[in-house]
C-alpha cells in the first residue's frame, strides 16, 4: 500500500505563481504552499457545492444584483457556520497528517486564510452561478 502522504502531495497541482520564500511568515507559507494548491485541486467540488447552497436557500442569489451576490458570497462563508464547517473540512480531509500538525497549532488564522481564499475562488467564478450557467456544469 502507498504512502498516504506521498499520494496526496502528488495529486496537487503545482501553482507556478504561489511565491514560497524563506522570509515569509509561517502562515503564508502556509497559504502558498498548501492551501492554495488544494483549493485549486477542489475548485470544481467547491463550485458544485456553492451551487448547491444556492439551490437549498431559494434560489434568491439570482434575483441579487452583482454587488448584492458579492455580499451573498462573504455573507455565506462568513456567518452560515454550518456551510463555513463543510468548506473546511473539504480542504482539512485533504491535508497530510504532517500539514494537519501545523493547521492545529494556528488554526484560527489559517482559517481566515482558507476562508479569504474559498471567497476569492467563489467570486471569481461567478459567472458560473447564474442562472443559464449553474445547469450546464
Amino acid at each position: 500500500m502507498k504512502n498516504r502522504t506521498d499520494d496526496l502531495i502528488q495529486m496537487r497541482p503545482i501553482i507556478p505563481t504561489a511565491i514560497i520564500h524563506d522570509t515569509m511568515s509561517s502562515e503564508e507559507y502556509f497559504q502558498n504552499a498548501t492551501l492554495r494548491p488544494l483549493l485549486l485541486l477542489q475548485n470544481e467540488l467547491l463550485i458544485e457545492v456553492f451551487k448547491n447552497y444556492i439551490d437549498k436557500h431559494k434560489n434568491v442569489f439570482y434575483e441579487l444584483s452583482l454587488p448584492k451576490q458579492l455580499d451573498y458570497i462573504e455573507n455565506a462563508i462568513h456567518k452560515d457556520m454550518k456551510f463555513r464547517n463543510s468548506l473546511k473540512g473539504m480542504i482539512i480531509g485533504q491535508f497530510t497528517i504532517e500539514e494537519y500538525a501545523i493547521y492545529i497549532q494556528n488554526s484560527s488564522a489559517l482559517n481566515k486564510r482558507m476562508m479569504h481564499l474559498v471567497k476569492e475562488r467563489l467570486i471569481s467564478h461567478i459567472q458560473l452561478f447564474q442562472p443559464q450557467m449553474a445547469k450546464v456544469i
